[in-house]
């Protein structure tokens, strides 16, 4: 580099950040949105923002492994360091391909993302980020190398390292630190170094290589062994405190071949295809889970459309009613819990409020009830993939040590949508029709967030990629572990390129057979781009009608049998399905639906206001078959004895013109805990309540209808209960949202403006302080008035300190257009747009040096 080239080199971060264009500054803010909130007043503070600890920490934990080895790399590098330097460190003295052909993209990304600033040839950390990567005997570094020849020796004295230097043949020195400076030349010539270890003893060198990778610190006696005397003698090791020794960075380089990292991976690991089907299976498959999660949903709701269970006073279900709930929809709890927590996101389900606090459907239910299928699925599949409230950590424990409970608080993982979306995303990169290896998924998600979670199998992140992988199988995202057609559309993918495996529909390939993987270059995956609500609509409305031709047509019909059961042979049409789950029972579920008619199911429909006539009418419309005899009779003998007892308040009463009947109920053993007198031949005074009595007698055989005071029969109709209107709760943001183009351009416009203001020269004015560049201007009322005036007689650009309302000062650069009333109307720079402003909160003012007004 020419010298004039030196000359302009950055001498700070925020220097740098000058020297970038506005695209350069859009892709920082946008790689860290947390800088632009709130919009730095100048790139100083932009700057000072970006080399924050929680800052830095945010950054690191976003990149890849091989940047963040990068980053590493340099953090042991001397500082500042070179390109060629750094290479090195990563590539070692064989120069790896892959790594040299991914070097440049993560050492982009590190200055994209301001961790590192400077030329090609001086090439510097941020501090914070070598603070938190540098190694240190509290923090070891992950390249697992210790501290240089000058750190360890810092504490030594002259004559412990002239000793050294003539142990290891070097001339001595008047000084410690040319001392210093000769030993690590020694330990950075390879030639040399090559020398001084081939006559090494053997079990000196297995010392070396027992520390060579880390950690580099060892024990040793008050009277070391020969072969760790040898070592010590020459400066292979060197005492950092008694009783322990450190391998020297430079010697450690030379025995690693020049690398930091013992296992440098410049390249992601692909994600290795498990098997393969034939995409239509794939689509039929996924379409049959999607109905079945929305029958799911339904039956779940149904069960709690009463009041559900009661909300624990912690909030969330308790473990009781998780399991009878669980018991109902005949699932594992995991999976009950998986179900009610999406009802709760989808803003299906929430808590009524009620002093007597319950769960129940909200009226956003019904409104969905009435939606296509194709669409009620879109509703819950869009709900789960920004959701963040994970089901799979019920049962867990918070960090108190209570138990994570469903509906619960403390459920939310602010990572999850993001691990939802990029392990969709790596399905849809597969050929079509190709489930992935769960391991090889988690190994790359691993990869692309080194930080966010350790190299084992039970960090958040690679829980969260596993229960995306089953709970996507269960909505119907993926068939057999392949993303569909509709999946691939609800997150925006495109359909794969690659060419999948021919073979028949009934043989799926296994492990072995391999699928056709493309190896690229280094490109992380770029962090995921909110999309907006149109996007997210359009996206829903596509895999909608992808899906809706596969899901089934509701039916009109059922199929009568002789032993009072009715077949469904797929879904009902929602009219017949809510009238035959009044007038029947369900007996067993699967690819089609058997109801079974009883007498107390066919009393359940006439209590709901139904006549046997109603009923012969509605079984022969819907039935493809004949009306069994049996059914007939069984709806007619109900028919006839209900309402034949009637039973009203006194506490309650039984009345029936059949005094017979009454008498057998009398004779009966079990009414007498309902403590029954006869009134009238034809009365009966009970000292239960009317429910009770309602239920003694039914259980007896009877079929009893309730009276109003009038004599009336009670008609019971299913009392379907709503909470008041809820919303679907708010996922937990991880982070700031990413800024949108708008406010990137105004923000980095305000940025702009702020630094012309606080770096541009002006003339000194009569009453500024002396030795006070960069400050406020400060100037009296009347000089001010002056200047303003002048400077729209002239056209000039002032610099101006400004306090606004809430005590807050600023510094601007105007261009005066009109002072009158004692306001200045000005073209402010700052805000690239013209404001008004009261001069008595103008502090003080100054005009622009003539070389930049």
């Amino acid at each position: 580099m020419s010298s004039d080239e030196k000359q302009v080199a950055p001498r700070s971060l925020a220097e740098a950040l000058r020297a970038k264009d506005d695209g350069s500054l859009a892709a920082l803010l946008r790689a860290r949105p947390d800088l632009i909130t709130p919009v730095p007043t100048d790139l100083t503070q932009l700057a000072t923002r970006a080399g924050t600890r929680a800052s830095v920490i945010r950054a690191l934990e976003r990149l890849d492994r091989f940047t963040l080895q990068t980053a590493e790399a340099l953090a042991v590098a001397p500082e500042p360091a070179d390109r060629g330097t750094l290479l090195a460190l990563l590539a070692g003295d064989e120069s790896d391909p892959a790594v040299v052909g991914a070097f440049p993209h993560a050492l982009a990304a590190l200055r994209e993302q301001a961790l590192v600033w400077g030329p090609d040839d001086r090439l510097r950390l941020v501090r914070t980020v070598r603070e938190l990567l540098a190694p240190s005997p509290q923090h070891p570094s992950p390249t697992g190398l210790g501290p240089t020849v000058a750190e360890a020796t810092s504490g030594m004295s002259p004559g412990r390292i002239q000793e050294i230097l003539t142990a290891a043949g070097l001339p001595t020195t008047h000084d410690a630190v040319s001392a210093v400076a000769s030993l690590t030349g020694l330990f950075t010539d390879r030639a040399r170094m090559a020398e001084l270890l081939a006559a090494a003893p053997p079990d000196s060198l297995d010392v070396l290589s027992r520390l060579v990778w880390g950690p580099p610190y060892g024990q040793v006696t008050a009277e070391p062994a020969a072969r760790l005397r040898w070592l010590l003698d020459r400066g292979l090791l060197l005492p950092t405190a008694p009783g322990t020794v450190v391998l020297p960075r430079e010697v450690a380089l030379h025995l690693r071949a020049g690398r930091a990292h013992r296992d440098t991976q410049p390249l992601p690991p692909a994600v290795e295809p498990a098997a393969t089907h034939r995409p239509q299976v794939v689509d039929t498959t996924a379409a049959g889970q999607a109905y079945t999660s929305l029958a799911t949903i339904e039956e779940l709701l149904k069960d709690w459309d009463e009041g559900g269970p009661t909300v624990l006073r912690a909030g969330g279900l308790s473990v009781r009613d998780l399991k009878r709930t669980a018991a109902a929809l005949d699932l594992s709890e995991p999976v009950t819990a998986f179900w009610v927590e999406l009802a709760y996101a989808a803003g299906l389900l929430a808590s009524d409020g009620e002093a007597d606090e319950r769960y129940a459907a909200t009226p956003a239910y019904d409104e969905w009830l009435e939606l296509p299928s194709a669409g009620r699925w879109t509703r819950l599949a869009t709900a789960w993939l920004s959701a963040t409230r994970t089901a799979g950590v019920i049962g867990g424990r918070d960090a108190k040590e209570r138990t994570l409970s469903a509906l619960g608080p403390g459920l939310d993982r602010s990572a999850a949508p993001e691990v939802r979306h990029r392990v969709l995303t790596l399905l849809a990169a597969l050929p079509e029709g190709a489930s992935a290896s769960p391991d090889s998924v988690v190994a790359r998600l691993h990869w692309e967030r080194a930080l966010r979670g350790a190299a084992s199998s039970d960090d958040l992140r690679a829980r969260l990629a596993r229960w995306t992988l089953s709970e996507a199988e269960s909505l119907g995202i993926t068939g057999r572990g392949a993303l569909s057609a509709h999946g691939r559309a609800l997150i925006g993918a495109q359909p794969s390129t690659a060419a999948p495996e021919t073979g028949s529909p009934e043989t799926d390939s296994g492990p072995g057979d391999k699928l056709p993987v493309h190896h690229h270059r280094h490109h992380p995956a770029p962090p995921p781009q909110p999309r907006s609500p149109a996007e997210l609509a359009s996206a829903a409305a596509r895999a909608g009608k992808l899906l809706a031709p596969l899901l089934p047509e509701p039916l009109d019909h059922v199929l009568l049998q002789a032993d009072l059961t009715a077949v469904a042979p797929g879904p009902l049409q929602r009219p017949l399905a809510d009238t035959l789950d009044v007038l029947a029972d369900v007996e067993s579920k699967g690819g089609a639906t058997v109801y079974r008619f009883t007498p107390g199911s066919v009393r359940r429909a006439l209590d709901a206001g139904r006549s046997a006539s109603d009923l012969h009418a509605f079984l022969s419309e819907h039935s493809r078959t004949p009306v069994p005899q049996p059914l007939s009779y069984l709806i007619d003998d109900v028919a006839r004895r209900h309402g034949h007892l009637r039973i009203g308040s006194a506490s309650a009463y039984v009345r029936c013109d059949d005094d017979a009947v009454l008498n057998e109920i009398l004779a009966d053993k079990r009414s007498q805990g309902l403590r029954l007198r006869r009134l009238a031949p034809t009365v009966l005074a009970a000292q239960a309540d009317p429910a009770t009595l309602l239920e003694g007698l039914r259980s007896m055989g009877f079929a009893p209808a309730a009276e109003s005071a009038e004599g009336d029969v009670l008609i019971t109709r299913a009392h379907a209960h709503r909470t008041p209107p809820r919303t679907a709760p708010e996922p937990v943001p991880d982070g700031p949202p990413s800024p949108d183009t708008t406010l990137l351009g105004a923000a980095i416009r305000a940025i702009r403006a702020g630094d012309l203001a606080s770096t541009t020269p002006h003339k000194p004015t009569a009453s500024a302080a002396p030795g006070r560049g960069g400050t406020l201007p400060r100037t009296t009322s009347a000089e001010t008035l002056a200047t303003m005036q002048a400077a729209v007689l002239t056209g000039d650009t002032l610099w101006i300190g400004y306090v606004n309302a809430e005590g807050s000062a600023s510094q601007r650069v105007i261009a005066p257009v009109k002072v009158e009333g004692g306001f200045v109307t000005a073209y402010d720079h700052t805000a690239d747009e013209v404001r008004t402003y009261p001069l008595h909160r103008v502090t003080g003012v100054a005009e622009l040096a003539d070389e930049q007004a």
